[in-house]
């Protein structure tokens, strides 16, 4: 089991939109009216957080970064060719479609009236009755056919930015390099000095050892727990196996 670790808040942003967008994709293709409310309160909250003026911009110079650094090795004869080719066009499009849409990303929905008045109620715990939103109410109770159109494409206005984030956190990942190290006790420390790190990686031998993280600009901290029953995890006092990741653009 893999865990990840964000070093910064922007890539915090993107892992947290990420689940979000896992969320809305796993949901939205099934048919019940109570999956398709999970789909919508996964899209609502993907608005919250792309709201944001300065996101679409900060991915948009992102990838225009990253594509200029792998446009540099097209000289490289230790880079395969055609894979590089076929990166740099695929991130190509994805910038091509980010740009292309017009305002914030999901500005559609965000100017979608009804979807609107369901997300203020749904922001509310039980808020989203039938007494609440009799529309939203009878909308539930179309034809499944129905519905999954309408998921299609209300989720479809959130692609581009979607596509742009795996993008995006795929490069971070392929940055990193496996090590396997040993967490003396349960805990495990690294100096970070020379390098700025943006997102670590861990995968414990034992699937029941549960890592916890805690870092600086100079150093990073690991402990391993267990959990089990109703009480917190508690700290492991063996040494512990585990493979780690270092991304970084």
């Amino acid at each position: 089991m893999m865990y990840e670790f964000p070093l910064s808040e922007r890539i915090r942003n993107l892992l947290r939109l990420e689940e979000l967008f896992a969320r809305m994709g796993l949901f939205a293709k099934r048919e019940s009216a109570a999956d398709h409310h999970v789909a919508l309160t996964a899209i609502f909250d993907v608005l919250g957080m792309s709201g944001r003026s300065d996101l679409k911009t900060e991915l948009l110079q992102e990838l225009d970064r990253q594509r200029n650094m792998l446009v540099s090795l097209r000289d490289n004869p230790a880079v395969a060719a055609d894979r590089l080719e076929q990166t740099i066009d695929a991130m190509q499009r994805t910038r091509h479609n980010l740009a292309n849409v017009q305002g914030k990303p999901g500005q559609a929905l965000l100017e979608h009236e009804w979807l609107m008045s369901v997300r203020a109620r749904a922001s509310v715990p039980g808020g989203a009755c039938a007494f609440d939103v009799p529309s939203y109410h009878a909308w539930q109770q179309r034809p499944p056919e129905q519905r999954l159109e309408d998921m299609k494409l209300w989720c479809g206005y959130l692609r581009p930015l979607e596509a742009a984030l795996q993008v995006m956190l795929g490069l971070l990942r392929e940055t990193g390099q496996s090590q396997q190290v040993l967490a003396n006790k349960g805990t495990y420390q690294m100096q970070l000095t020379g390098r700025s790190y943006q997102l670590v990686r861990v995968l414990p031998v034992d699937p029941q050892a549960i890592p916890e993280m805690s870092a600086n600009q100079y150093l990073m901290w690991l402990r391993f727990t267990r959990q089990e029953g109703a009480a917190k995890p508690k700290p492991i006092d063996r040494d512990v196996a585990f493979t780690i990741e270092l991304c970084n653009f």
